[in-house]
């Protein structure tokens, strides 16, 4: 029996983005508290009405005037500034934001990963759950 949670699976560029983006909202102070204007006025209703939907729906999902597409994608604008910020650069000279490229993906193509391998696994695998863990294990 294996077990395997989606923020530790993946390939190398995935597992990198979610501490880049995770970094650029909560090391940055200008960040934490954009973020944080951002859902301040979020009523428990709408939260819970997140919890339920965004399983089922993902980016697609209903929120006031758009999508919670368009929440993570003003977050990840939020996140990028803040790594901008933080100023932390590779040998290239690159800062940490080349790391949020594959949530940027999702989010312009309105497909997070979750959703991605369940066509995959619809489509192309014939229903094998087997082939989610040889597809995502390091």
């Amino acid at each position: 029996y294996l077990e395997m949670r989606g923020a530790d699976s993946g390939q190398l560029p995935q597992l990198c983005a979610l501490p880049a983006f995770w970094a650029g909202l909560l090391y940055d102070a200008d960040a934490l508290a954009e973020a944080g204007s951002l859902v301040a006025d979020w009523s428990q209703e709408e939260r819970q009405h997140l919890r339920d939907s965004v399983p089922r729906l993902g980016l697609a999902t209903p929120f006031r005037q758009g999508t919670v597409g368009d929440i993570a994608r003003e977050l990840l604008r939020i996140a990028g500034g803040g790594l901008r910020r933080r100023g932390r650069k590779d040998q290239d000279g690159e800062d940490e934001r080349k790391y949020l490229a594959p949530l940027i993906e999702a989010v312009e193509e309105g497909q997070s990963p979750a959703e991605i391998l369940l066509a995959q696994y619809r489509r192309d695998w014939n229903g094998d759950i087997d082939r989610v863990l040889e597809t995502q294990a390091l």
